[in-house]
C-alpha cells in the first residue's frame, strides 16, 4: 500500500504566516499610537496648566459645610458659578452666607491695638541707684546731663552731690525745668533762658492757654531747649610761688597749703595718664563737671601726671574729699582728688609718674574713682585734649 504524505509537512501554512505578519504589525502600530498619544497629552496639559487650577490644599471643613447648606443657598452657589450674567449678581448674595468653623474664610478679630509712640510731655521721677552717674543717667532719658542738673537744684550745679536714693526730676525734653516764683514773668523768663515766649507757651506739657497763658506760683514750667550758666564748681587755683590768699569763707581744708615755696621740680608740658586705667567710670568731662573720673578700685596707686610742686595735700572742704594739686611752675596745675590715702606733703618736689597716694571714694563721690583735673591760668580745659591717647 502507497505512503500517505501529510497535508504541508516540511512547509509553513500560508494563513499562518500572513498571520503572524499582521498581528506582529499591529502591535508595534499600537505602541506607537499610544506613545503618540501621551506625548499630546502631555502637550495639552502644560498649555491649559491645568495643574495651576487644582487648590493646594483642601478645607474639608469648609466642604462639610457647604454640604450642610439650605437649597436656597447650594441653588445661589450653582447660579455664581455659571457663567451668566447673572453670576455676578449670585455672587454678592454669597457673601451673605456664613459658612461656620472655616478658617479659610473668617479672619480672627486682634483685640491687641498698636499704639504709636508719642513724645512724652510729662515730668518723670527716677530714684538714683548705686553706681549712677550723671552722665549714664541722662542718656538713659536721651538728654544731656545739663538738662538733668538744670532740673534738680538738689544737685546745686555740682554732679558729685549725686546720691543714692535721690529723687531726680526727669524732664521730657532737653531744657530747663523751672519751679515758678511769684515775680516770674513769660517775657523775663524767655529771656533768661535764650527762648521766645512761644517757646513755652506752645509746650503742651505746660497746659497753658494759648490766647492769655498766666503762670502759677509753684508750677513746674518746662522751657525746651532752654539754657543757662553754671554756679561753677571752682577751685581756686593755688600758686606755689607765694601763699594762695582765700577768704575765710572758702574753707578749703586742713590740705590747704602755707605756700611760698621757691624752686622745686618744673613740669615739661606733656603728661602721663594718673593711673593705670584710661577710661572712665562715672562723669565725662562737660560744662559743669570740668573734670574726668577716670576708674579706678579703692587702693589702686595715682602718680603724678607731670613734674611739679605740690600745693595742696589732704582733705579738701569743697567736696572732694582727700586732695592733692601739683603746680607745675609753667602755669599749669593739675588736681587729684576722692583718694583714700595721700602720701605726699606739702611743699615736696615730685616727678612725672612719683606716687602722690592711693584712689578712694571719699568726699562727695558716688563710687571709688580718680577725679582729674587741669588748670592754666585759672581755665580748666578738657584733660582728653592734653593726656596721651587711650
Amino acid at each position: 500500500m502507497a505512503e500517505t504524505t501529510p497535508p504541508n509537512s516540511g512547509r509553513p501554512d500560508f494563513f499562518q504566516l500572513v498571520g503572524d505578519i499582521v498581528g506582529a504589525g499591529f502591535q508595534r502600530y499600537t505602541i506607537h499610537l499610544v506613545l503618540l498619544a501621551v506625548a499630546l497629552g502631555a502637550i495639552w496639559l502644560t498649555r491649559s496648566n491645568i495643574m495651576g487650577q487644582v487648590p493646594s490644599e483642601v478645607n474639608l471643613e469648609a466642604i462639610a459645610a457647604i454640604a450642610e447648606m439650605t437649597p436656597t443657598a447650594e441653588a445661589a452657589l450653582t447660579e455664581a458659578a455659571s457663567p451668566s450674567p447673572a453670576g455676578g449678581a449670585a455672587s454678592a448674595a454669597l457673601s451673605s452666607i456664613t459658612v461656620s468653623e472655616s478658617t479659610e474664610l473668617t479672619r480672627e478679630a486682634d483685640i491687641h491695638t498698636n499704639i504709636p509712640t508719642r513724645p512724652r510731655t510729662d515730668v518723670i521721677s527716677y530714684t538714683v541707684v548705686a553706681g549712677d552717674t550723671l552722665f549714664g543717667i541722662a542718656d538713659k532719658f536721651g538728654l544731656e546731663p545739663e538738662t538733668i542738673v538744670w532740673g534738680n537744684p538738689v544737685l546745686k550745679d555740682d554732679p558729685h552731690l549725686l546720691r543714692p536714693d535721690q529723687v531726680l526730676r526727669i524732664p521730657p525734653v532737653n531744657g530747663v525745668l523751672r519751679d515758678v516764683q511769684p515775680s516770674d514773668k513769660l517775657d523775663v523768663l524767655a529771656k533768661y533762658y535764650q527762648v521766645t515766649v512761644d517757646d513755652i507757651v506752645s509746650w503742651p506739657g505746660n497746659n497753658l492757654d494759648l490766647d492769655q497763658p498766666e503762670l502759677t506760683v509753684g508750677q513746674v514750667l518746662m522751657v525746651p531747649g532752654g539754657k543757662r550758666e553754671f554756679v561753677q564748681f571752682v577751685v581756686p587755683q593755688i600758686v606755689k610761688t607765694r601763699r594762695n590768699v582765700l577768704s575765710s569763707a572758702s574753707n578749703p581744708g586742713p590740705g590747704a597749703c602755707a605756700g611760698g615755696y621757691s624752686g622745686g621740680a618744673v613740669g615739661s608740658g606733656f603728661f602721663i595718664w594718673p593711673s593705670i586705667n584710661h577710661y572712665l567710670s562715672g562723669n565725662n568731662y562737660w560744662s559743669g563737671h570740668q573734670g574726668i573720673d577716670i576708674a579706678a578700685a579703692t587702693g589702686d596707686n595715682i602718680w603724678a601726671a607731670d613734674s611739679g610742686v605740690v600745693v595742696f595735700a589732704g582733705w579738701s572742704n569743697w567736696g572732694y574729699g582727700n586732695m592733692v594739686a601739683i603746680d607745675h611752675g609753667n602755669g599749669w596745675q593739675t588736681l587729684y582728688t576722692h583718694l583714700q590715702w595721700v602720701g605726699v606733703q606739702c611743699g615736696q618736689s615730685v616727678l612725672q609718674g612719683a606716687g602722690i597716694g592711693t584712689s578712694g571714694n571719699t568726699g562727695n563721690s558716688s563710687g571709688p574713682h580718680l577725679h582729674f583735673e587741669m588748670n592754666i591760668g585759672g581755665v580748666r580745659p578738657s584733660p582728653w585734649n592734653y593726656l596721651p591717647a587711650p
